[in-house]
């Protein structure tokens, strides 16, 4: 049996966490945890306006940027090459992106467009399936974990949540049939379901200061959760602690989501 100090532990793992946009976002929650409890770490941007937020971030704790639009071809393919290259093997894939057009995510979902709908679900969805595809073959040695960030509207109604919501009910349910289709392999799938947090991804929704604040007083713990309680919680889903977990959502709302 491993000691409680090695199962408690990010020390030596190495892994690709995706969606990093400035100090605020739940990627650089993760990556600046994950680094001081000793893992190794590649991060990813949207494209060259991000990188100038984030570079000075990932530098101050010793990460390599890369470029990531999921929408453009070969771009997900070169980062998790990039990860591949100077590790030589991966542990665990963090995925932080969502997105909708502003048109589709403030309108009604009856009015959302096919276009825009597609785009969410691709961007904020289907890119995870792909990068879990991308990572499977160098975590085969030793297994690994997979986690992707969802929300609670999801599986009930939150106003002003849009077109997000049937798009994260997508994402979660992906998680459970990969984490059946990665279970042999000795990878875990979770999803990771953060109460509100303003994020870049967060600040297009509307009246979110108010989602946040009516989250304030419903939840048993009576505020939001931060940035370092996301990332310990994800940090915890990838040390070897959690093997015996996958295809979960799991819930880091204040307890938000026991109150229906």
């Amino acid at each position: 049996m491993s000691s409680a100090s090695s199962l408690f532990s990010l020390a030596g793992k190495k892994g690709l966490i995706l969606g990093v946009a400035n100090d605020r976002s739940i990627a650089w929650g993760c990556t600046q945890l994950f680094r001081a409890e000793g893992a190794d770490v590649v991060a990813t941007c949207l494209n060259e306006k991000a990188r100038k937020y984030v570079q000075p971030l990932t530098d101050s704790v010793g990460v390599d940027l890369v470029n990531c639009d999921v929408e453009q071809p070969g771009q997900l393919e070169a980062a998790v090459e990039h990860a591949v290259k100077k590790f030589g093997k991966l542990d665990f894939l963090i995925h932080s992106i969502a997105w909708a057009p502003l048109e589709d995510l403030h309108g009604d979902v009856v009015d959302s467009s096919r276009e825009g709908f597609a785009r969410a679900v691709n961007v904020s969805c289907h890119s995870f399936a792909e990068a879990a595809k991308l990572c499977r073959p160098h975590m085969a040695e030793g297994g690994g974990a997979m986690l992707s960030m969802t929300y609670l509207g999801s599986g009930e109604v939150v106003p002003n949540y849009g077109v997000m919501g049937p798009v994260k009910a997508a994402l979660e349910s992906m998680v459970r049939y990969m984490a059946m289709e990665l279970g042999p392999d000795n990878i875990r799938v979770h999803a990771v379901s953060p109460g509100p947090i303003l994020t870049r991804a967060s600040s297009g929704i509307a009246e979110f200061d108010q989602m946040m604040e009516i989250n304030r007083n419903k939840a048993p713990l009576k505020r939001l959760v931060t940035l370092e309680e996301i990332a310990q919680l994800s940090a915890f889903l990838c040390m070897d602690a959690a093997s015996g977990m996958s295809g979960q959502t799991i819930y880091v709302d204040a307890g938000v989501h026991a109150m229906d």
